[in-house]
Formats: C-alpha cells, sequence, structure tokens
C-alpha cells in the first residue's frame, strides 16, 4: 500500500496537509492538464460511474475528493435533488465552485470544504456516493473508507474510479513506461509544481487494485464489492453496497 508515499519527502507535515499543499498548488491548470494526460479518456469512465449511479436514482449524492467538481457536475444528468462535492483542497474547490456557477446549477451543487477521514455528515446520510482518483491521497485508506460507510444508507451504492496497472503484455509495459518517465516529464514541464505529478504517478503503482481493493472494502464492511477494469487495466471502476 502507498501510506508513506508523499508528495514532498523531506517535508515534515503529514500526507493530509502535503496532500492538501500540493492540489491548491495545482487547481488552476489541473483541469487541462489531466485531459492531456489522459488522452481525454477519463471523461469516458466518469461517464459509466454515472451509469451506476443513476441507475440507483439516488435523492442525494456525496463525491468525495471532489477536486474541480467534474465527477459532481456529471452527477447531476441524474435525478439527484442535491449533491455534495467534498474535498480537502480550498484551491481545487474554487475552481470547481466557478465550473458549477458557470453551469448554472448552483441550486443542485453545493462545494464543501471537509475531510473525507471527518466527513461532516451524520450516519445514513446519502443515497449514492462517489470517489473520483482519490481514494490513494486517503493518509489512511481504511479510516476513510469507514467513514464512507458511516454516511452511506443502507442499500445505497459506493462507487469508487482509481487508476490501476495493466497486468497483461504490452500494456503493462508501456504503461510502467509512461506513468514512470513521460507522465511526470509533462508535470514538470507544465505544472508549477515540480513533484505533484511525479508523486501521483508514484502512488497510482503501489496503490492496490482489483482484488486487493475489493478485500479492503470487504474488510471496512462493505458487500456486493466489485471492480470493471477500464481501458485495458490502466483504470479500474469499483461498486460497493451497504447492508
Amino acid at each position: 500500500m502507498n501510506d508513506n508515499i508523499t508528495p514532498y519527502k523531506s517535508s515534515n507535515l503529514g500526507k493530509k496537509e502535503q496532500v492538501t499543499k500540493m492540489f491548491d498548488t495545482i487547481s488552476g491548470n489541473y483541469d487541462n492538464l489531466n485531459r492531456v494526460i489522459s488522452f481525454g479518456i477519463d471523461i469516458k469512465w466518469r461517464k459509466n460511474v454515472l451509469k451506476l449511479i443513476a441507475a440507483k436514482n439516488p435523492k442525494n449524492i456525496l463525491d468525495i475528493a471532489t477536486g474541480t467538481g467534474d465527477l459532481a457536475i456529471l452527477m447531476a444528468n441524474t435525478n439527484a435533488e442535491k449533491i455534495i462535492g467534498l474535498d480537502i483542497s480550498a484551491g481545487m474547490l474554487e475552481i470547481g465552485k466557478q465550473k458549477v456557477a458557470q453551469k448554472q446549477l448552483n441550486g443542485k451543487i453545493e462545494m464543501v470544504l471537509g475531510d473525507s477521514e471527518k466527513i461532516p455528515f451524520e450516519d445514513n446520510y446519502f443515497d449514492a456516493i462517489t470517489v473520483a482518483f482519490g481514494v490513494r491521497n486517503f493518509e489512511d485508506l481504511e479510516l476513510g473508507l469507514s467513514e464512507i460507510l458511516r454516511v452511506l444508507k443502507p442499500d445505497g451504492r459506493f462507487v469508487i474510479l482509481e487508476t490501476s496497472v495493466p497486468t497483461k503484455f504490452p500494456f503493462k509495459q508501456g504503461y510502467n513506461f509512461y506513468t514512470k518517465n513521460i507522465l511526470p516529464l509533462i508535470g514538470r514541464l507544465f505544472s508549477k509544481d515540480k513533484v505533484a505529478y511525479s508523486y501521483l504517478s508514484e502512488s497510482a503503482s503501489h496503490f492496490p487494485y482489483g482484488e486487493a481493493l475489493n478485500n479492503i472494502l470487504r474488510k471496512v464492511g462493505f458487500i456486493d464489492v466489485k471492480d470493471m477494469p477500464q481501458t485495458f487495466g490502466v483504470a479500474t471502476i469499483y461498486s460497493a453496497s451497504k447492508k
């Protein structure tokens, strides 16, 4: 697991504080850079998450580690009456608020500054919860997942979209070369934070995926856990529920 992988290896700050600082720094060009890095395929992955959530017809949705709000905004295509985008980075949320306002979704989407390991909502509150490319940044993965389980309603749906590592030739070799060499280079060229995309690459390669993450979800208490690899396995969607 990547508990000890942090953005700034010489910093005395904890992982949570380092991740917050990193995302505050890169928030301005995060969206555009991500489209370049993923070749835009992440848009399709998020639409697949939307289908899973929409099928449950939720009234309220929590999008954790919402960042600049891409997934929260996409969730407006469900019949949900209220969508909460939660993130620890004020910089990312500010960009998200601007996007929500531009799309005239202020009445439906609320962007909230908060910690995924101390979710500021009561037990059994949300019909559906999503996290896109955020769980690997949790300081304490099991604590964060336990908090998600706490605020999810019984029979509610929890969906994770996260990077994973392809296992088949030649995709595994191509992925390893791209993430270790090309992705950090793009980050250094176009991002204010020269280490951010090296961290994102390293954390992705060490994070548990597939059955390993399924087992952690089951250990925490989720049921009906399944994983759905995307695009040769470079990302995976996980779906789980609560008793």
